[in-house]
């Protein structure tokens, strides 16, 4: 009896460790496993890519965060993504600005739409967003027809392979959303408040807190950064493709969040763990790849690396 009652703290102190520091960890081992064990992977190219690679699962996963720590959940930033691939060959006549203006508040409309079901309908954020990811992307395919189309707009295409003193413009925005979302969470009454509701909700009601805005201005933020996203993805592809674009991205955002240290339960976002949890998703799925292991196998490992961190959540609250 007694090593039991003794054991419980340990359990709850290595879990709060893992919880705040294992996504750290990860990815030094990772990096490190890559350097002895990958060929080619100590190069500025290789680098380069990795980043470029994450910086949407990046940008998507932060606004995932914020959801998150309300204690609700978005399932619509992949089909928002899509759709704003779709909207971009439309507008891009008109001139890159305009392209990515419409495409970011078709982003917003959708985080609104899901914000109004889940604030003021009272319905389940995995329901009001699973309606919005199945009907999101059969509107993108409506609007572009079906069909990938190609660009060749030059300076749309240089948000996607261009350089700003030698850094990817894709990385650049995505550590500009990283510490335009610090900021949010940590010096805003906004950010304050989000905290607030996702740890007790009943009582921020109670103490007179803007519930019902905030959760919709999480879903709004979360839908326009998916939107960047998507507009970032169409960039560096050349082509709109509603088919194939944000096919998943859903499960790497929310893998990067809940590695990164924000409980499903809400009531924190930590902003730093879920950029590292992006970079840790894509440090793995480039991993597998290049030792010849398929796509599928990357899911699979996303899939465990979700169960692992939310047990590890699950034991440092009940601790």
């Amino acid at each position: 009896m007694a090593s039991a009652t003794l054991a419980a703290p340990t359990r709850a102190r290595t879990a709060a460790w893992l919880q705040n520091y294992g996504v750290y960890v990860a990815v030094v081992a990772l990096v490190v496993f890559n350097v002895v064990f990958t060929e080619n992977f100590v190069s500025a190219a290789n680098f380069r890519t990795q980043l470029v690679q994450a910086a949407p699962v990046c940008i998507v996963a932060l606004g995932m965060a914020l959801v998150i720590g309300t204690e609700g959940i978005d399932l619509s930033v992949g089909s928002v993504m899509s759709i704003a691939a779709a909207l971009i060959p439309l507008y891009l006549g008109a001139g890159p600005l305009v392209a990515v203006l419409v495409a970011v508040v078709a982003g917003i409309v959708s985080g609104l739409f899901s914000g109004v079901l889940v604030a003021y309908l009272g319905i389940q954020p995995i329901i009001a967003t699973l309606a919005l990811l199945v009907g999101g992307r059969g509107l993108a395919l409506v609007v572009a027809h079906g069909q990938l189309v190609q660009l060749h707009n030059r300076d749309f295409l240089a948000l996607g392979t261009g350089d700003v003193l030698g850094i990817p413009v894709m990385v650049l925005v995505a550590a500009v959303v990283a510490v335009l979302a610090g900021l949010l969470v940590q010096r805003t009454t906004f950010g304050r408040q989000l905290v607030a509701v996702g740890g007790n909700r009943a009582a921020s009601t109670l103490a007179g807190l803007p519930v019902r805005r905030v959760l919709v201005g999480v879903y709004v933020v979360s839908g326009a950064l998916a939107a960047l996203a998507g507009v970032l993805s169409t960039a560096r592809l050349g082509a709109s493709d509603p088919n194939d674009l944000g096919l998943l991205m859903e499960l790497s955002a929310i893998t990067a969040v809940v590695v990164g240290g924000t409980p499903l339960t809400g009531g924190r976002v930590r902003v730093l763990g879920t950029v590292f949890g992006a970079l840790l998703m894509q440090l793995v799925h480039a991993t597998l790849i290049k030792h010849n292991l398929p796509d599928s196998t990357a899911q699979m490992v996303q899939a465990a690396i979700i169960v692992v961190a939310v047990y590890v959540a699950r034991e440092r609250s009940s601790r």
